[in-house]
């Protein structure tokens, strides 16, 4: 029997916002929109993308910003009874994310524990905020330019024979998505792959999540 292990994306998928993207709309200079569509279009590699948008803030609204997030923060529907669906069945739950930890843990914290949570950190030190990286890419990686490089994380992590279920909405879920046994997805995600012919479970909510699980893996867990 496979073991099912998850991994879960973060802004956009357990937020019903993505958190960066609010925190830029408030608080960054228009700059930050060029910025964004060179991600997207790949153009600029997530790591440098992310790194030039936190480096138009000032270190010194920290308390700012971190207020600001921690209060527009919407979880998703369902995520709660999805977080207790994993832990009654022992299915690993693991974040991994290209948000930053300042905000990233403590939403999370009320949800938690979970097998792992993976993501980059702020560093507040300077003048301007720097993103540190501390779960780069592998020297497997493709791209050599993520963030948190999630399909390295997965490889990491994956045991051997085990079930990959991906779950995701954008750009920085797609890589990750190659490497899923079972892909569900949303936004972005979505779009990609459809236009790679990457199969894929849609969703809104953790309950469609939770259904779609249940209905694959049900039988074996």
């Amino acid at each position: 029997m496979k073991k099912p292990i998850i991994f879960c994306d973060f802004d956009g998928t357990i937020t019903n916002g993505d958190n960066i993207h609010a925190i830029m709309s408030r608080f960054a200079s228009t700059e930050w929109n060029v910025i964004k569509e060179e991600i997207l279009d790949q153009k600029l590699s997530i790591r440098e993308g992310i790194a030039k948008m936190f480096s138009l803030l000032p270190a010194s609204a920290k308390d700012d910003i971190t207020s600001f997030v921690m209060s527009q923060a919407q979880i998703r529907e369902g995520f709660a009874d999805f977080v207790a669906y994993t832990k009654k069945h022992d299915i690993p739950l693991y974040i991994v994310s290209g948000g930053i930890d300042f905000f990233v843990r403590p939403i999370l914290e009320p949800f938690g524990p979970f097998a792992g949570i993976y993501c980059n950190e702020a560093d507040f030190s300077g003048d301007a905020i720097q993103i540190h990286y501390p779960h780069g890419c592998d020297a497997t990686c493709t791209s050599q330019g993520c963030g948190c490089c999630k399909p390295s994380v997965i490889r990491t992590l994956q045991a051997e024979g085990a079930t990959s279920i991906v779950i995701g909405d954008s750009i920085s879920d797609l890589e990750a998505a190659k490497y899923g046994d079972l892909v569900i997805a949303r936004d972005f995600l979505v779009e990609k792959c459809q236009e790679l012919k990457i199969p894929y479970e849609p969703f809104e909510t953790f309950h469609d999540v939770t259904a779609i699980i249940d209905a694959r893996l049900g039988a074996k867990i």
